[in-house]
């Protein structure tokens, strides 16, 4: 097989599958094999996956006051693996059956953040742990208009408990050196909106009417 070959979908094979458990997620067991770059195809292995479904996530962003807002809130995994549970992220949400991406982080601003965004600005739509987990995150900004946001918010019967705050963006930007924001996807956000903030600051902040 030619080194430049790229592999598809029909490079690979699903030849069992069973649901080893279920609860609010679950864990399924597959029995597959693939085609190697070497052109044969490789004996059967066994996988296992975790299926939660897929989500969206929207990082607010005032071009105005070049500031962006981040919430924090408990975190079952980090408390797991021994760091401080408490992380600093972005809104997001699980998209639910006859949802679209957009429609979930509209809802979650107003949810976990108690403000309503405006113009929204697709980022990536991207797999999250590809090497155990089906879940795809649609990553976006959007504009908001930072004045007056924070406090404490979230859905107390889903038993969220959310402090929603105001950062400046280059601030935020130095808190991903300083190790104190970890969850990837609030870093590949921001990361982005750093490269992109001047093209952004143009377009959301030009009085001009949309095809004058």
């Amino acid at each position: 097989m030619s080194d430049d070959r790229r592999m598809t979908r029909d490079d690979a094979e699903i030849l069992d599958r069973e649901i080893l458990w279920r609860g609010y997620f679950r864990m399924e067991r597959y029995r597959v094999r693939h085609r190697r770059f070497d052109g044969g195809w490789g004996a059967p292995v066994e996988r296992e996956v975790f299926e939660r479904g897929h989500a969206a996530a929207l990082l607010p962003y005032d071009p105005a006051r070049d500031a962006v807002v981040l919430i924090e809130q408990f975190r079952i995994g980090a408390l797991a693996a021994g760091a401080n549970p408490w992380l600093a992220e972005i809104v997001a949400g699980i998209i639910e059956k006859g949802e679209t991406a957009e429609e979930v982080v509209r809802r979650e601003m107003v949810e976990e953040a108690g403000c309503t965004v405006d113009l929204i600005e697709p980022i990536v739509d991207a797999f999250t742990t590809p090497g155990g987990s089906s879940e795809r995150i649609a990553l976006f900004c959007g504009r908001v208009d930072s004045q007056g946001v924070g406090g404490i918010h979230g859905l107390a019967d889903e038993g969220e408990d959310i402090r929603v705050f105001v950062e400046r963006l280059d601030e935020a930007v130095a808190r991903i050196g300083r190790g104190e924001i970890t969850n990837l996807i609030a870093v590949a956000a921001l990361q982005w909106l750093a490269l992109n903030r001047d093209r952004l600051r143009r377009q959301w902040l030009d009085p001009t009417p949309s095809g004058a």
